[in-house]
This record gives C-alpha cells, sequence and structure tokens, in this order.
C-alpha cells in the first residue's frame, strides 16, 4: 500500500470542486482544502462518476462540480490521474510507546496522527519546536522582496512595513540602528535629522531621513521599537511640495507620490538648507534619466550562485512544444530586427511563407508586427498565433500575402477547418481605428475566419482606474463605503473581462481544437495580457516556478512590450499618456487564478509581489527597456543582474506548499465577479489595519519545512518495507524445499 500526501489548499475551509478539462485530463482542484491522507488502492478503486477523496474528506460535505462561465458542461467528470506519491510504507509495525516518534498500529495511522499534530499546530497558531527554533536571529537584513530593511521580529504594528518582511532567517550581520543598510553598489547621497514622517495611522513622528541612489530611508527611535520605513527611489512617479498645519516649527513639507499604492508625506523647517537638498537629491536620483544618470541596475553589484538570464532559451523553449515540425519553423528573418525591431530575434512562422511574402506581410501589420507562433497544442497542434492590427483604412485595403499567410496558419492545425481572430478591442474602438489607418480582419476577404472583438477598454482607461482605486484604498478607508468605493473603480471588472477573454482563447484552442489569432492595435498591450493568461491555463509548465518566468519572458519581455513606457522609470513625466499598469493587471489575473486553484501553482503570492516591486524598483535589469533590440544595444545582460538570479537563488521563499504537480492540466477559472476579489495583499498592504493577523508567508515556509520532514518520514518507511520484503523473501526461500528441475517462485 502507498501513501500519497495530498496538500489541497491554503486555508480549512471551502471544498474541493470540480472543472471542466480537456482531452481526458486530470482533474483540477478548485477552493481551499486540508491535509489529506489516502492509499493508492483507494485512488485505484474510484470510478470515473466518483470524486477522489478519502473517508475522512466525506465528512467534510460533498464537491460540487463547477463548469467554466459561459460555455456547457462536459458530462460526467473524467478519470483523475493519480496524484504523486511520496512513498511506499509497510502493512504494519508494532512500536513500543504513544507518542508520535514511537507510534502504535499501523504506519497509515501513524502517518495521519502526525499530519493531524500538524494541522493542530497550524490551526492554533504555533509550530513544532524544531520549526520555531531553525536559526532565526534577529538583526538587519537587506530583503529585495519588498526592498526594504527592517529589523527581525521588531516591527511598529502600525508602520507601513507589509506583513511578509517581518521575520528574516540567518540574517547575514547585525548593524547598529543610526546605520543605513545598503545593498552592493548603493551609495548615501544626503542625511537629513529633524525630520517628521507624518504617519497617516498613528500620527507623526520625527527621525532621520536618507537619501541613497537606490532609496529613500527613514528611521525614528522615538519608539520602542524602532519606526523605519523605506521607498526605491524607482517606485516613485512625482514629488510635491506641501504646506504643513499644526506641527509646530515644521511648515513645509513633501509628499512622495508612489506606483506602488501609498503616498508617505514629510515636514521640516522651511529656513534648514539641508531639507532642501534632501528635495533636490530626491529629485535627482528618482528620475535619473530625466538628469542625465543611469538606472541604479547598472550600478548594482550583487553576486548570485545562479545565473538568471539563463532562464530563458527561445530555441529550448520551442523545442519543449515539440518545434520546429514540418509546418512550422524557427526563423532568423529578423536576426537583425530589420523585419520588426519590437519583436525577437527568433520567430516561429509557417514553414511554406517566404522571405518576401513575410516582408509584405510586415508592411501590412501594424508596427511590422507580423502573425508568429506563440503556443502550439501539443496533441492537436491548434496554435495560439499573436500580431498587431491589419492596415485596412477606411478604404478596406487588402493584401493577398497576408490572406494567404492567415490561410496557412489555420491550414497547419488538420483538426479544425476554420481559424479564430480575437480582437482585444471594442468593435467601436477598432472601426474607429479603421478610419485612421488601422482595422480589423474582414470575414468578406478572410475566408473560414472567425472575428471575436473581446471589449477590453484601452491603456488609459486602465491607468484611471487604478488611479481611483489608489484613493480608495490609501491612506484611510471609508469603512461604510468599502465594496461601493471598490466598485466605483471598475477595476475588478476589467480583470473579470481579461479573464473570460483569455478563457474563451483557452477554450476555443483545448475543446473546439482550433487555432486562433490575437491582436490588439500594436499587439503588445492587451494582447500580451490575453495570450500569457492563455497559455497560463493550458500549459501546466507556466504554472511552475522557473515556467512562469520562462512565460514572462517570452511573452511580454521578448515580444516587447512597452515597460518603459508603460511604467515610466527613470522619468519625472508623470502626467505621460502612455503609462498604464498593464503589467499589473496580468499579475492580479494571476493572482485571482491562483486563489481559485490553490494547488495548481508552483510558486506563491509572494513570488507575484516580488516581481511587481522590481518592475519599479530598478534594481534588475529584467523588466528595462521596452524590446530586445534595445536590451542588447543597452548589454543589459552584461551589466546589470537578473531578477531571476534573486528568485532562483532562494526558490523556497516563494514555493507554495500546497503545490501538486499535475502534468496536461488545463484550468478554467470563472472569470465572475461573483468569484473575484480585490488583492489586498497588494494594493492595501501599506495599511497596517488590513494585514492579517497571522503572517501568512511565514506560515507558508514552516507548511514547506513540515512537508519536507513528512516526506522523509515516508521514505523512511519504505526503505523499510523494502528491507523486510526482502528478509521475508530470503527467509521464505531458504526454509522450503528443493525440487529438482522446478524452481519455486514466491510472491510477497
Amino acid at each position: 500500500m502507498k501513501i500519497a500526501l495530498f496538500i489541497r489548499g491554503a486555508e480549512a475551509t471551502g471544498s474541493c470542486d470540480d472543472v471542466r478539462l480537456g482531452r481526458g485530463r486530470a482533474r483540477s482542484i478548485r477552493g481551499h482544502g486540508i491535509l489529506a491522507v489516502t492509499s493508492s488502492a483507494a485512488l485505484c478503486s474510484r470510478t470515473p462518476s466518483l470524486q477522489t477523496r478519502t473517508a475522512e474528506d466525506r465528512g467534510s460535505g460533498e464537491m460540487e462540480k463547477q463548469t467554466s462561465s459561459g460555455s456547457e458542461s462536459s458530462g460526467a467528470p473524467p478519470i483523475p490521474r493519480k496524484p504523486r506519491s511520496l512513498g511506499a510504507a509497510p502493512v504494519s509495525r508494532q512500536e513500543s510507546g504513544d507518542s508520535l516518534d514511537s507510534p502504535t498500529g499501523s504506519h497509515v495511522e501513524w502517518c495521519k496522527q502526525l499530519i493531524a499534530a500538524t494541522i493542530s499546530s497550524q490551526i492554533s497558531g504555533c509550530a513544532p519546536p524544531e520549526v520555531v527554533n531553525r536559526e532565526c536571529k534577529i538583526g538587519w537584513k537587506v530583503d529585495h522582496r519588498d526592498s526594504s530593511e527592517e529589523l527581525g521580529y521588531q516591527c511598529d504594528s502600525d508602520s507601513e512595513l507589509p506583513p511578509h518582511a517581518v521575520v528574516f532567517k540567518d540574517a547575514q550581520r547585525v548593524i547598529t540602528l543610526d546605520e543605513v543598510p545598503l545593498v552592493p553598489g548603493e551609495t548615501i547621497k544626503t542625511t537629513a535629522k529633524d525630520v517628521m514622517y507624518i504617519c497617516p495611522f498613528t500620527g507623526a513622528v520625527t527621525g532621520t531621513l536618507t537619501v541613497t541612489d537606490y532609496k529613500l530611508y527613514f528611521i525614528s527611535l522615538e519608539r520602542d521599537p524602532p519606526f523605519v520605513l523605506d521607498v526605491n527611489l524607482g517606485a516613485i512617479s512625482r514629488l510635491e511640495t506641501i504646506s504643513v498645519q499644526s506641527h509646530g516649527e515644521n511648515t513645509r513639507g513633501m509628499e512622495i507620490v508612489c506606483k506602488d499604492m501609498r503616498s508617505p508625506r514629510f515636514a521640516y523647517k522651511t529656513e534648514e538648507q539641508c531639507k532642501l537638498e534632501i528635495v533636490e537629491t530626491l529629485t535627482k536620483y528618482a528620475f535619473p534619466l530625466s538628469n542625465d544618470l543611469p538606472l541604479f541596475a547598472f550600478q548594482y553589484k550583487e553576486e548570485y550562485p545562479v545565473d538568471g538570464w539563463k532562464v530563458y532559451d527561445p530555441v529550448a523553449e520551442y523545442k519543449r512544444q515539440g518545434l520546429p515540425n514540418e509546418s512550422w519553423t524557427i526563423s532568423k528573418i529578423n536576426s537583425s530586427y530589420e523585419v520588426c525591431d519590437t519583436y525577437p530575434a527568433l520567430l516561429v512562422i509557417p514553414t511554406s511563407i517566404k522571405d518576401d511574402e513575410l516582408k509584405r506581410v510586415a508592411s501590412f501589420r501594424a508596427k511590422h508586427r507580423i502573425p508568429v507562433l506563440s503556443w502550439i497544442h501539443p496533441e492537436t497542434q491548434a496554435t495560439i498565433v499573436r500580431c498587431s492590427q491589419p492596415l485596412v483604412g477606411p478604404s478596406d485595403r487588402r493584401c493577398k500575402e497576408d490572406e494567404r499567410y492567415l490561410q496557412t496558419i489555420m491550414d497547419a492545425n488538420a483538426q479544425s477547418h476554420k481559424l479564430t481572430i480575437f480582437d482585444a478591442r471594442q468593435s467601436s474602438v477598432a472601426d474607429t481605428s479603421k478610419a485612421k489607418d488601422g482595422g480589423y480582419e474582414s470575414e468578406n476577404f478572410y475566408t473560414h475566419v472567425e472575428l471575436n472583438f473581446l471589449d477590453i477598454p484601452n491603456i488609459h482607461v486602465m491607468r484611471e482606474s487604478l488611479r481611483k482605486m489608489k484613493e480608495v484604498v490609501y491612506p484611510t478607508i471609508d469603512e461604510l463605503r468599502w465594496h461601493s468605493a471598490i466598485d466605483s473603480t471598475h477595476w475588478l471588472e476589467y480583470i473579470r473581462l481579461l479573464l473570460a477573454g483569455a478563457v474563451r482563447i483557452a477554450d476555443k484552442v483545448e475543446s473546439s481544437k482550433s487555432s486562433v489569432v490575437v491582436h490588439c492595435s500594436d499587439g503588445w498591450d492587451r494582447t500580451a495580457q490575453l495570450t500569457s493568461l492563455a497559455m497560463l491555463m493550458l500549459d501546466s509548465y507556466y504554472r511552475t516556478l522557473r515556467g512562469f518566468q520562462v512565460l514572462l519572458e517570452k511573452e511580454w519581455i521578448s515580444f516587447g512590450h512597452k515597460f518603459a513606457s508603460r511604467v515610466g522609470y527613470g522619468d519625472e513625466n508623470h502626467a505621460n499618456s502612455e503609462r498604464s499598469p498593464l503589467f499589473v493587471q496580468f499579475i492580479d489575473c494571476v493572482w485571482q487564478m491562483m486563489r481559485q486553484f490553490p494547488s495548481a501553482f508552483e510558486f506563491n503570492e509572494l513570488l507575484l509581489i516580488t516581481i511587481l516591486d522590481h518592475l519599479y524598483s530598478c534594481l534588475f535589469g529584467t523588466f528595462l527597456y521596452s524590446s530586445e533590440q534595445e536590451r542588447m544595444e543597452k548589454e543589459v545582460q552584461s551589466k546589470t543582474v537578473s531578477l531571476w538570479s534573486y528568485i532562483n537563488s532562494q526558490p523556497e521563499d516563494f514555493t507554495n506548499p500546497f503545490y501538486v504537480d499535475y502534468e496536461n492540466h488545463v484550468l478554467y477559472p470563472l472569470a465572475s465577479l461573483r468569484h473575484l476579489e480585490l488583492w489586498v495583499g497588494y494594493y492595501v498592504r501599506w495599511n497596517p489595519r488590513m494585514r492579517p493577523q497571522v503572517p501568512v508567508h511565514q506560515n507558508l515556509k514552516e507548511l514547506l519545512f513540515l512537508r519536507a520532514e513528512l516526506q522523509k518520514k515516508v521514505e523512511e518507511l519504505q526503505r523499510e518495507a523494502s528491507s523486510s520484503r526482502s528478509i521475508s523473501s530470503s527467509s521464505e526461500h531458504a526454509s522450503s524445499p528443493s525440487h529438482s528441475g522446478t524452481p519455486l517462485h514466491t510472491t510477497v
């Protein structure tokens, strides 16, 4: 009998539900659950119409079947794939004593007792001593997860520090309280004492303000423990001079409006020159590109044991997908970025298309962003292809090469005789674009094509929505109008539209076996959101820690999302209309999927928050610039550090302890406002009154440690069982009578 350890959810409430699955794949687990133990014999005895669960699970309520919104039920649930086995155990072993270290009865019961004790300790808020006492030291440590430096175990309950940054393990060194912790390559530019931080939650506090070329750092020793606040300069959107009332001699001040949903305010005496130097220095280093200075990423000198720049190899990724094949080839036609300067050097295009035809197609597409393959179904050969809008114009121009190109894409998939085009825009916007020389594919000219508009608003609408969201969540929250205020921002409605569009794309590829073409206007904003979300639903590899990094490198970074314009790092022109939180929206959608499928992702929420923090920080080179060509010209890989170097050097911090490795597992998240929530852990993390009472990140790390310990014990049992069977077999063979010429076969 084998013992399988199911870790199925982050909370002890909720249900385990079915969702629709494609081609007989393993069931998706939705909702929240608890640790459960089951045997492989029990799993094998289930019929397709029954849910896989233990006897203990049955008492927690019946499981409900879920179908994706806007699609039909798939009928009887498919046969679930057997979960990963953590090892085999002998049937029984008698020991003396009643403790968990010396259990009585079978090892199955012993494991159940051990896991029950684990669950009890987590519910009660305490962990086993070996977890709590694991070399935790008190001291200062630079932590890049939120780019803040905090005192381990020392945190003011109302300070603006994120909840996951309270406890650090194995602090590298302890420094004095008046010393500013610096990262390699960081230098202090100016310091001012007797500066007042106007905390919106606990009132004003006086301390020392330091500006480096990487961060603003404020510390006050008036409180016990000391109050610490720091802000990455890259996260600053603008600086505003303000008048301060009711703060004695501190009559002038500044408000630092940040891109990460906070706006700290400081007050100082007007006549003191050093306070004015703070403002000037802060302006200079917060917006280095506007002041002819390099971004800090080119000064950061940290060395990591893992090279994050090697995470993404396009040839290896396409090979993983089974490319090239007879229909698709990996072309080097854009190796010098002459065909399209915002596309990567390597492109997957139809094998039969000639170079001169491809160039004519490029001239008919906005920004020369031709249709290229992003993902191919491993069984049906249905593909996800991305591009920009066709330049049809008000006169309905045609391009025979473009029409033939899309026909070739459809012909490469023998499973379907129709090509589906998903235009991310609203149809009215597409019509307006047509009047300005843009447009969309006409079904009159593109035969066997089905055109769908997904009605997702443009970048300006999204920017305004997030601005309204910030007004709702910072600094004060209106308790009586919380839900209506969130609703008025329409942020969750736009998240719903993105998820709904991605579900339609994934369902068309998976269920209808149809190839799809996805575009918006230029093919680098909403297109990237939709293709990456659809691929995340279809391909379980992208839901692993490394696979998610590959997905971001491929769909967002290499295919030319305009990070420089959308984020606006180093640029003091905060009113630039090109800025928009599209990548933040995408990460929010990923978080919504993680909520609905807590065991389907190998990474945790901390990874998502860390990625967004360093989207702004300019500490790493990963998200710098807007195209592969620009990064090559700026020598980003040789002169900066990759964010993945940091993350992959300590993967345990970003690992989901409830992850279950199901391959070929398609997710269909419910794109309904009833199933979407505001991501409080990111948008409202600076408000201490909105934080969870228990630090979730620390609990997850403890669960990972406990899971590893349980797995070791199960593996020990497996070895003991194997040894026991070997001894038993030898004993029976030695005691059996010999039969000349007839071998005796013994089965245990």
